[in-house]
């Protein structure tokens, strides 16, 4: 009896010194991460102030030929001959591609004979018209038989013609959607030719961005393809807002010096619109990119002595500071130095 007494106290004891020991552990464990949670990240701020700003309009658009048209055949056929090919400059008239013009050329014939056989009868009976032995009813037939061969004869000139597709201006073939051999229908769309003597910039432009932008204003037009600049003006402004985006149409008019802007390039143009503007400059260095490519910046809050990410949209840099066009205010305090070792939500200390 005593001797079980004696081991439910000693389990009793053991069960206690356990106990105190997970307690302490715990606190000394919840000490440790008191202290960690403590630890504040030296930074340096800027306060975000507003400063005056060249008035710049700034946007990218694709480069378009002057003029541009697409081709097609007016009859259908067998293609049986294609003369040009994407990318070679053609001149106003250059044959593009021609159809068999067997069935076309037979169809003409067939119209020479009828138009010739109704002729000599239209001699014949005119002369007796004219002598009043041919009724008024039947002189006007065969004048409407000769006026329908003569039409018809025309019409098979025309159609023997269009087997034949020809450039309407001088330019460069920018596409061929067809192969020789291949049977087309009327209409079809098969080459784009496009005159690029002269290019156009065509962009389009946020309704906040359009007011200073006036047609004749001279442009600066960067085209990366080429790593050249050229310098543009602006022939149209759009009147009316594209539905959807809320932006309006902008040309930039270029000369096409050696043919070497082609359709389709992507430019950055640039235009003085006057004046100046207020906006936020932050140093370079303050903008952080996360594995998005989204652009922040850690904004101080001072009540908590905590620092936030903030997305950002940046505008054009300005020596090594780059304009925040949206999502910081003025007066706001922004990490500029330690960033690197923040996260969203850390304790900071900030240095002076």
């Amino acid at each position: 009896m005593e001797q079980k007494t004696i081991v439910k106290h000693s389990a009793k004891y053991v069960l206690t010194a356990v106990a105190a020991m997970l307690f302490f552990t715990s606190c000394g464990s919840n000490e440790t991460g008191n202290k960690e949670a403590d630890i504040k990240v030296p930074v340096k701020t800027e306060r975000v102030s507003s400063t005056s700003l060249e008035n710049n309009v700034s946007f990218s658009g694709n480069i378009e030929g002057s003029t541009t048209v697409k081709l097609g055949f007016m009859v259908p056929g067998k293609i049986n001959q294609i003369s040009a090919s994407v990318g070679q400059v053609v001149s106003k008239g250059q044959l593009i591609a021609s159809l068999d013009p067997t069935n076309y050329a037979l169809g003409k014939k067939l119209a020479d004979v009828q138009l010739a056989e109704v002729t000599d009868e239209f001699t014949r009976l005119n002369l007796l018209h004219s002598r009043g032995s041919l009724s008024e009813s039947d002189f006007s037939k065969i004048s409407s038989a000769l006026q329908k061969a003569q039409v018809q004869q025309k019409l098979e000139i025309k159609n023997l013609k269009d087997t034949r597709l020809t450039s309407p201006i001088g330019g460069v073939l920018l596409s061929k959607q067809a192969e020789l051999g291949e049977i087309i229908a009327t209409g079809t769309q098969l080459f784009v030719v496009s005159d690029i003597k002269k290019v156009k910039v065509l962009a389009f432009v946020p309704e906040g961005e359009l007011k200073g932008l006036r047609i004749g204003q001279k442009a600066k037009v960067n085209i990366n393809a080429l790593g050249k600049s050229f310098e543009g003006k602006i022939t149209e402004v759009g009147a009316v807002a594209d539905a959807a985006s809320r932006a309006f149409t902008v040309k930039i008019e270029l000369e096409n010096i050696g043919m070497s802007i082609r359709p389709g390039m992507v430019a950055e143009a640039e235009i003085a619109a006057g004046g100046l503007k207020a906006g936020i400059l932050l140093p370079a260095e303050s903008i952080i990119n996360d594995l998005g490519n989204q652009s922040f910046v850690y904004v101080i809050d001072n009540t908590n002595h905590k620092a936030f990410k903030r997305r950002v949209s940046l505008g054009k840099m300005y020596a090594n500071r780059i304009e925040i066009i949206s999502g910081i205010s003025t007066g706001e305090e922004v990490v500029i130095s330690g960033q690197t070792k923040l996260s969203d939500g850390s304790p900071v200390k900030i240095e002076k």
